[in-house]
């Protein structure tokens, strides 16, 4: 019977990879390489989809153990192995998990920060800069007249 174990080994190297993909996504974000972003997105996604694949293995052979088929059951599991490389191999695979969340919570505040330049960007060319009669772009990015109409109705 495949012990959980017999993931892990597999989940980290993964792991490790992701992060160095997602440090290479952070210098992209800095440097607003949007080209660069584009080109490493699926690759990212590829490596997250096996990451879940094997965390998924892992469950299941906890379930056939007889354990919960979830990570906390993980140390329960280790404490009955005779293995003290494998709870070493679990505590690098939580810390790179951790190294790895730290990471996308930053890349997501860097996604966040260029998508509100981008909105401020967006805002200010809505804005008339000349007055009332001063064009600006509309949502189709064709030029609209500024401000409200001064046209009257006579009845």
């Amino acid at each position: 019977m495949a012990s959980p174990l017999t993931t892990l080994r597999d989940e980290l190297s993964l792991i490790q990879t992701l992060i160095e993909l997602m440090k290479q996504e952070q210098r992209l974000l800095v440097g607003a390489d949007t080209d660069g972003l584009t080109a490493i997105t699926p690759q990212k996604n590829q490596l997250v989809g096996q990451l879940a694949g094997l965390s998924q293995q892992r469950h299941q052979q906890l379930a056939a153990s007889g354990f919960a088929p979830e990570d906390a059951s993980m140390q329960a599991w280790l404490e009955q192995q005779a293995d003290p490389n494998a709870a070493s191999l679990w505590q690098d695979l939580l810390a790179a998990t951790r190294e790895a969340k730290e990471l996308n919570r930053v890349n997501g505040m860097l996604i966040t920060k260029h998508l509100n330049n981008t909105q401020q960007l967006t805002n200010a060319m809505r804005t008339p800069a000349g007055g009332a009669d001063a064009t600006v772009y509309g949502p189709s990015g064709q030029t609209t007249a500024g401000g409200p109409s001064r046209r009257f109705v006579v009845g």
